[in-house]
């Protein structure tokens, strides 16, 4: 699987992450918030948190807002 880290800039293009590095991640330290972008799909994000709680992780996802347009949100992944 691999999905799209929220970007740093709105004009720039997002990066790509695979699972396997997501995880890798969170052997180190599972207390992690992670941010993804708005172009993943919502199946995509719910495929993340089934994953991450099949790795007896506590996965707490939410839609972020920073503007006011509707196409003005990321995806938070908070794992602990």
């Amino acid at each position: 699987m691999e999905l799209l880290v929220a970007r740093v800039e709105l004009k720039e293009k997002p990066k790509k992450i695979k699972f396997e590095k997501i995880q890798e991640l969170l052997k180190e330290n599972s207390n992690q918030m992670l941010y993804f972008d708005r172009d993943n799909s919502h199946k995509d994000m719910m495929a993340l948190v089934d994953a991450l709680e099949n790795e007896d992780l506590n996965v707490y996802f939410r839609e972020v807002k920073y503007g006011l347009a509707d196409e003005e949100y990321l995806y938070e992944v908070h794992t602990i």
